[in-house]
């Protein structure tokens, strides 16, 4: 795989893995790093890139759902509704630093549709959602670096 095509199927899982929709990134980071295809600084920032702004669709559908219900959402598209409460209770138990914990499993993604569906202003969003993200990226490289 060259680099392009490399960073290009980075991009597209990490998006994914950062919308509502079921899909993880993590294997193919490492895969990536493994196959030594790519700038790993490269894949570093194209993943937390991407996986950020596929939370700031979610942040984008909940201002959707604030402005005019879940009911205008497609069916796959709706938050779950057991996942989305607990993600209120969350946010609302710990507010801005839970941003920092956006890139969690289960909880991460319906805490940027929580942010959304409470008008949190999208430059902070951004930012938070980037450190987070891109903390865990870099867990992850720092761990295939160690193990490697």
């Amino acid at each position: 795989m060259d680099g392009f095509s490399a960073l290009a199927a980075m991009a597209g899982a990490a998006f994914l893995a950062a919308t509502l929709l079921p899909a993880q990134s993590e294997a193919v980071f490492v895969g990536l790093l493994a196959a030594r295809s790519v700038d790993p600084l490269a894949l570093f920032l194209t993943a937390s890139l991407a996986n950020t702004a596929g939370s700031v669709v979610n942040w984008w559908l909940g201002r959707l759902i604030a402005r005019h219900g879940v009911e205008r959402l497609p069916a796959r598209l709706r938050p779950d509704p057991a996942r989305f409460a607990q993600a209120q209770a969350f946010f609302a138990r710990f507010g801005w630093p839970s941003l920092l914990l956006a890139w969690l499993p289960l909880v991460g993604d319906p805490l940027t549709f929580v942010a959304g569906t409470l008008n949190y202003p999208p430059g902070r969003f951004v930012v938070l959602v980037f450190l987070g993200k891109a903390g865990r990226y870099g867990a992850l490289w720092a761990g295939w670096l160690g193990l490697a």
